[in-house]
């Protein structure tokens, strides 16, 4: 079941790798404002560390870790992982691709990405609910709204619901990081859980 309605725009966070995610100032140098996130992620794992677009790029496309169904006797994961496309004006191949901690298994998609000169500044996660006893695969898919409103919906499985939308970058997202359940050997995986996204300063 999810775990309520709505979204909320938190203050910028500091994230550092070896520290829990603790409430910080903006960071006037990178211009990091705020973080964006969903209520309907899956309650396993950890968070990772954050991975920022360089300064003045925005995320323009991203792409997915995606496990394929495994049949009636495999451990499915479904969404194993996100990655940003950053993005620096029109010029062709200026682009840089962050991404936060992935799961261990599926294969990448191709990117999509916005419109010519949109950023990605929302998301929703589609996240199945826990099944106890059962095979549980947590966050499946994401979709993302585009600064002109144009929504792209990743390649990812279909178990689940989208939940509600995040809040709104002002003008585009910068950065993300990643709820990831490590692998469980003989216990249920559910790799990719939850994201948050950081918004750049307009």
């Amino acid at each position: 079941m999810e775990r309520g309605a709505g979204a909320k725009l938190l203050p910028l966070l500091l994230l550092l790798r070896v520290a829990p995610f603790t409430c910080a100032q903006a960071d006037g140098r990178n211009g990091y404002m705020a973080v964006i996130e969903v209520t309907n992620g899956g309650p396993w794992g950890d968070w990772a560390w954050p991975e920022m677009c360089p300064d003045g790029f925005f995320a323009s496309g991203f792409s997915l870790k995606v496990e394929p169904p495994q049949g009636v006797l495999g451990d499915d994961t479904a969404l194993n992982g996100i990655r940003l496309h950053c993005a620096r004006g029109n010029v062709p191949g200026n682009t840089h691709v962050v991404e936060s901690q992935s799961g261990s298994w599926g294969e990448w998609s191709e990117p999509l990405w916005c419109r010519c000169g949109a950023y990605l500044v929302a998301f929703s996660l589609r996240v199945e609910a826990p099944t106890t006893p059962g095979d549980n695969t947590a966050a499946n898919n994401v979709r993302f709204r585009c600064s002109d409103g144009e929504e792209l919906q990743g390649p990812g499985l279909s178990w689940g619901d989208f939940g509600d939308w995040s809040d709104r970058c002002p003008k585009g997202a910068c950065g993300l990081q990643t709820k990831i359940q490590g692998p469980r050997g003989l216990g249920d995986d559910t790799a990719l859980n939850d994201a948050r996204l950081f918004c750049c300063r307009s």
